[in-house]
């Protein structure tokens, strides 16, 4: 079972959103990286990963700090109802205030 961009896309905001990472709270982008089985994406790996969080963070879903110790990304909390939106396609079940 490989995932679509769109539920890849939809784990990543859910992992964030998750640990409360708007705005000024970031997380190593690297984190976001965890928890997905190589298996579960399959040919492009973890490298579709970092193409999905790279063409969110151009899109303004979500905002990105460089720090000397690599890349910090949060969710821009001005595009919630979108990112709220992502979520509820794959993880339905979840409530989102």
């Amino acid at each position: 079972m490989d995932f679509t961009d769109e539920e890849i896309m939809a784990r990543l905001v859910h992992k964030l959103y998750r640990r409360a990472n708007w705005g000024e709270s970031h997380t190593s982008f690297e984190n976001l990286k965890k928890g997905f089985n190589q298996r579960d994406l399959g040919k492009k790996g973890l490298k579709q990963v970092n193409k999905i969080g790279e063409q969110m963070i151009k899109s303004g879903l979500l905002s990105s700090k460089q720090t000397k110790y690599g890349l910090e990304v949060s969710l821009e909390y001005s595009r919630k109802d979108e990112l709220v939106k992502i979520m509820k396609k794959i993880f339905p079940e979840d409530e989102y205030v």
